[in-house]
């Protein structure tokens, strides 16, 4: 994602990152552990303001993707909208999601979710067949991914463990140059013992299929006169990972409520840079709190992306990322703003995201 702020940044240059994004499209197919990486980022202000650890706690809408199977505790529809600035303002990462019961013991919901930047500037026609520059003929693109999830959950299904999942379909583009198909589901369990509360999900969990279609009629001219291979139509395939919680009630009377959840991340595409990782899986915890004040006002932390680093001496080190957010719930409409790091690559980026939910009564 951070050559796209290239094209964003560099309009004179931007024909020439149009095709090193499309060949380093072409080229992260074989990299399985990088497709449809938008849909690892989440959902809803209060989980990243928990970083991210909410498998075991979550609720309203933002449980079709954290963890469709506690949809069964909702007491009535939600709609949830969400809204981040990316990578500094370059992407827009949006959420809308909405949730209803179904019968007693069950509930279904629907969420939305785009990744995208747009107003890109395309040059490749800037120069005519004559040489001349004409500013007239630069045309303006989109790069966004989309994914719609479609959930249902049915509570006891077995040994007391409720049971959820998603089914996902996935379109990806980029401007008229590239787009991508896909789909693929989730499924997720939980089950509440006293005042623990134990949670797991696997996503993609048969594995999310991509098949990407190009245009060359676009861009072969370039191509061919620079001795480029144009890209042919080919898939990609998201292998499944999984994400388990276990969510403890510290203390709860009138006034206050205290909870904490330990989550962790399994990625079953071999090495990533994690707090362990080996050839088979990689592993990454992540914790968050949450203080509670008369069911009104919540405050959050959390502490996430145990990252392993060499220095340039080949010292090794760890660097984590903290996450802050606060919560305002009306009953009918709850307001939710985390501050958070989004980057992967970048230690001091953070982001703030807001989102809003209206319960119907």
């Amino acid at each position: 994602m951070l050559f796209y702020g290239q094209i964003y940044n560099n309009e004179i240059q931007s024909c020439y990152t149009i095709f090193f994004l499309i060949l380093c499209s072409e080229s992260l197919y074989t990299q399985l552990k990088y497709s449809n990486d938008f849909l690892q980022i989440g959902a809803g202000a209060r989980s990243f303001s928990l970083s991210k650890s909410v498998v075991a706690s979550v609720d309203g809408p933002s449980s079709i993707y954290w963890n469709p199977s506690s949809l069964v505790e909702m007491q009535e529809s939600s709609i949830e909208i969400m809204h981040a600035a990316y990578f500094g303002g370059i992407a827009n990462y949006d959420q809308i999601s909405y949730v209803s019961k179904y019968e007693d013991g069950a509930a279904y919901g629907f969420m939305i979710i785009r990744l995208g930047i747009d107003d890109i500037m395309n040059t490749i026609n800037l120069v005519d067949n004559n040489g001349n520059t004409d500013y007239d003929r630069i045309t303006l693109f989109s790069v966004a991914d989309y994914a719609c999830l479609f959930s249902y959950a049915k509570s006891d299904v077995f040994l007391g463990f409720d049971v959820g999942g998603n089914a996902k379909i996935i379109y990806r583009k980029i401007g008229s140059f590239a787009n991508s198909y896909g789909i693929g589901f989730d499924i997720s369990a939980q089950k509440k013992i006293n005042t623990w509360k134990f949670a797991a999900i696997i996503r993609d969990a048969t594995s999310t299929y991509n098949t990407w279609i190009f245009d060359p009629d676009e861009y072969s001219d370039v191509y061919l006169s620079t001795g480029n291979e144009v890209p042919v139509n080919t898939s990609e395939v998201t292998i499944p990972s999984m994400q388990i919680g276990v969510s403890k009630l510290l203390f709860s009377n009138d006034i206050y409520k205290i909870h904490s959840e330990l989550d962790f991340d399994y990625y079953f595409d071999g090495l990533r840079n994690t707090l362990y990782s080996n050839k088979f899986f990689s592993v990454n915890p992540h914790f968050g709190s949450e203080f509670v004040y008369k069911d009104v006002f919540a405050f959050r932390f959390g502490l996430g992306d145990l990252i392993k680093n060499t220095d340039f001496i080949g010292e090794k080190y760890f660097t984590i990322k903290p996450s802050f957010g606060i919560g305002f719930d009306t009953k009918n409409i709850v307001i939710d703003y985390a501050l958070a790091n989004f980057d992967t690559f970048q230690q001091g980026t953070f982001s703030h995201i807001v989102s809003l939910t209206y319960n119907f009564k």
